[in-house]
């Protein structure tokens, strides 16, 4: 068996192309959605995530702002600046780039976005939402993971999922998400006893921790559907994520690459956020 690939950019592609015919849509009503992204400091990883979420942002028709301060910014001051985004009309989402300078407590800035305009889904607001199945908005990441076990067809109710990672960004989201779908789920962590003998049982696993080849192939069961969403460098410098893939994509009925899998979908799902953000201001 060798596994389909679960292409993150061509389906990147397709949803892009259904946010910018909706913001058409619209724009011919007199509202164009619009983000607001905040960078403090010059973290080189977190600018090159900034460009290219400014980039997707105008790709896709949708108005973008960009704020960039010194990693000296006072704490008062950015949330001054959150504030008066709130307040922006013109604005629909705000995004404030983490991590952070130490000196500002991320939390206290993530709440003192509106929830209405969390389209990261980071606000304790979006998380109740998403415990209780009220609408809000997802966490991209897990957002696009969900989006690529829908696109190949893959009916989750009564499978038994487990998710390695409990991160507020993407493990723990990404539990609720699958739960809500009707299935089993296992969550795995780094005091996890028995990692294999829990993953063997998946029919999905979620590879969400930051650590190379956590994910082998005699630790996947044949036909599982294994969705990598790690971002790390092998020893020649090249991107890899949590999964060894060459081993895996050998057992797995599906499999995402890194690059190209998950990442895109992270941008993508932000834009879908942001103009379902347009839309409910608009009474859409």
């Amino acid at each position: 068996m060798t596994a389909q690939l679960i292409d993150g950019n061509a389906l990147s592609r397709q949803l892009r192309s259904n946010v910018a015919e909706r913001a058409l849509a619209l724009k011919a009503k007199g509202v164009t959605p619009g983000l607001a992204v905040v960078l403090v400091g010059d973290n080189p990883a977190s600018q090159v995530y900034v460009r290219n979420k400014v980039k997707a942002c105008h790709d896709a028709g949708l108005h973008s702002v960009l704020e960039q301060y010194p990693a000296d910014l006072g704490e008062a001051e950015l949330l001054a600046r959150v504030e008066a985004l709130n307040n922006d009309p013109a604005i629909h989402g705000i995004l404030v780039q983490l991590p952070l300078p130490k000196h500002i407590d991320a939390q206290k800035v993530i709440e003192a976005i509106s929830p209405a305009k969390d389209v990261d889904g980071f606000h304790i607001a979006s998380a109740g939402a998403l415990m209780t199945g009220m609408p809000g908005f997802w966490p991209c990441t897990p957002y696009g993971c969900m989006k690529m076990l829908e696109s190949i067809g893959y009916d989750l109710a009564g499978r038994h999922a487990v998710v390695i990672g409990r991160s507020n960004i993407v493990g723990k989201p990404m539990a609720l998400m699958l739960l809500a779908k009707d299935a089993t789920v296992t969550v795995c962590h780094s005091r996890t006893k028995d990692l294999k003998a829990q993953t063997l049982q998946a029919d999905v696993i979620v590879a969400a921790v930051g650590k190379r080849d956590v994910l082998t192939a005699d630790m996947v069961k044949p036909g599982a559907v294994v969705l990598d969403v790690g971002m790390n460098r092998n020893d020649e410098g090249k991107l890899c994520g949590d999964v060894d893939f060459d081993g895996v994509k050998a057992v797995a009925s599906h499999i995402t690459p890194v690059p190209g899998g998950v990442g895109p979908m992270t941008i993508t799902m932000l834009l879908v956020n942001t103009l379902e953000a347009a839309e409910r201001a608009a009474g859409a």
